[in-house]
This record gives C-alpha cells, sequence and structure tokens, in this order.
C-alpha cells in the first residue's frame, strides 16, 4: 500500500471474511466513508489495545500493530449526520510505522500486507469442530441470525477457525493473537483445543 492506510479503532477484532457493522456519526468517519465510496476503496479497522478513541484528539490511544482492511459492502443514512455501514473483512494488513492523526482526528498509518491464509483443508481430526460450526451455523439461522457471509467454506481450515474465533466468548487479546497467527491449521488447531476443553466438542 503506497499511501498510509485511514484506520477505523475498534474495541473488537475482525478477522478475514468477517462482517462488520458500524455506526458513524463523527464527521471524520464520514468523510472516510465518503471518500471510500467515491474513489472505490476501503479502511483499516484494528483492535484497540489501550484507550478509548472518541472525540478529535487521542486518549492514552494504543492500537494493536495488525488489522484487516475493510470493504464497504453497503452504507445506509440512518438519520442526519449518520451513516449504517456494513462491510467485510478482506486482507490483514502490520502497521510498519507509527499511527498518527490528521487534522481532523482521523488515523492512519504506513502498513504492509499480510498474505491471505494459504488454502488449507481442515484434517480428519478436525471434523467434529467442522461439523460443530455446521450445526450452530443451523441454529443461529434458524433464530433469524446470518453472522456469516456465504459461501460457507468448511473446507478451509482459516475460514472455519476465523468463523469459531468470531463466536467464542473469549478476551479481545486471545482473538487478536489468534487473527494474527499466518498457519491457519495452528489456529483452527487451538480453536479445536479449546472447543474440546469447554466440552462443546467432543469425539
Amino acid at each position: 500500500m503506497a499511501e498510509p492506510l485511514p484506520l477505523f479503532p475498534l474495541q473488537a477484532v475482525l478477522f478475514p471474511g468477517g462482517l462488520v457493522g458500524l455506526k458513524v456519526f463523527e464527521a471524520r468517519y464520514l468523510d472516510l466513508v465518503a471518500r471510500c465510496l467515491r474513489e472505490g476503496t476501503g479502511f483499516g479497522i484494528v483492535c484497540l489495545q489501550q484507550g478509548r478513541e472518541t472525540g478529535s484528539a487521542a486518549q492514552g490511544v494504543k492500537l494493536e500493530r495488525v488489522g484487516v482492511v475493510v470493504r464497504l459492502d453497503e452504507v445506509d443514512a440512518d438519520g442526519p449526520g449518520l451513516l449504517r455501514v456494513r462491510g467485510t473483512g478482506l486482507e490483514r494488513f502490520r502497521l510498519t510505522g507509527k499511527p498518527g492523526q490528521q487534522a481532523d482526528g482521523l488515523w492512519t498509518c504506513e502498513v504492509e500486507d499480510i498474505a491471505a491464509d494459504a488454502l488449507r483443508a481442515p484434517g480428519e481430526a478436525m471434523q467434529p469442530t467442522v461439523q460443530a460450526l455446521q450445526e450452530a451455523i443451523r441454529k443461529l439461522d434458524e433464530q433469524g441470525h446470518q453472522p456469516f457471509a456465504e459461501p460457507y467454506r468448511f473446507d478451509d481450515a482459516g475460514w472455519v477457525a476465523n468463523r469459531w474465533c468470531e463466536l467464542l466468548p473469549v478476551p479481545l487479546s486471545a482473538k487478536q493473537k489468534l487473527m494474527e497467527l499466518e498457519d491457519p491449521v495452528i489456529r483452527l488447531s487451538i480453536v479445536d483445543g479449546y472447543l474440546r476443553d469447554k466440552s462443546i466438542v467432543i469425539g
């Protein structure tokens, strides 16, 4: 990425392939969304490691070093000066410089791309975890919830691991470490161990 990437700090961890919904009302982010729509570009979501990111100035803010680029899918006006934004996580990136704020308070930083997960099939030992995700999705669908974008890629270890990471009630710091792992099979193995430890998966 040749130019500094605009950043949207959140108290959340986005995974590649994940869905994100935002309510945008601050002028800096309204301008950012307008620019992304006009230029067909995205922005980066990065987890807040420390502090709160409100108003035009940093307040003891520390950002994680790895985030995910967001593609805007839908933008709707939800009242005067309020936008409802829906997007999809694409590739990961790593901050290569020190994040800074523009005059309007928008965070930006120079970044480098992180290669997408290699396509690796879940091993035979991981099939109970794959099946448990299929069942979780079925139950959520029955309740009227569709937390994941189709197509579902149950033959992709990284996709399965990422979707489980979004569902599990683990600390943000743990989700961040899982998202940063470059080997999707290791990520899925860690998730599998957690699910078995909690007796969510048996067999």
